[in-house]
């Protein structure tokens, strides 16, 4: 049972007839025990205070490491989320890079086919007017 410092200066000890405690001697322990006790009780106090400051103080600091390990959370989860995004584009452009690659060369053979397909036909027409002129002029006068 906690005695209050109060409680304990309002003690009084009986006197023995024989061989009794002096009575100043008795009232100076006690003031002096009073006097420790208060410190003691003061102390205990102040100790208190400090650790319900200090309980508050690790609440808070509980509370913004889970806020701190969410946001660490959330920040993996959303690098996770765009790397997955960056990747599938990469691979969507490497696609469409392939599909025109594919037109472009497509187009570029078509193109070489039709040029190659009226290099033929110049060439038909160039001999076809190389054997007019071939005809049309006599052979002697082509020596002179």
């Amino acid at each position: 049972m906690a005695i209050a410092p109060v409680e304990l200066r309002h003690v009084r000890l009986r006197r023995s007839l024989l061989f009794g405690y002096g009575r100043r001697a008795v009232n100076e322990l006690l003031e002096q025990v009073a006097d420790s006790f208060e410190d003691v009780w003061r102390e205990r106090a102040d100790l208190r205070d400090s650790v319900e400051h200090l309980e508050h103080e690790l609440r808070r600091y509980r509370e913004l490491e889970a806020l701190l390990r969410e946001t660490l959370v959330s920040a993996e989860r959303s690098a996770q989320d765009i790397k997955e995004q960056a990747h599938a584009e990469a691979e969507l452009i490497v696609r469409e890079a392939h599909s025109a690659a594919r037109t472009i060369k497509h187009d570029a053979l078509a193109e070489r086919e039709r040029l190659v397909g009226e290099a033929h036909r110049v060439r038909a027409l160039l001999a076809t007017a190389l054997r007019s002129i071939d005809e049309a002029v006599p052979p002697v006068e082509r020596a002179a």
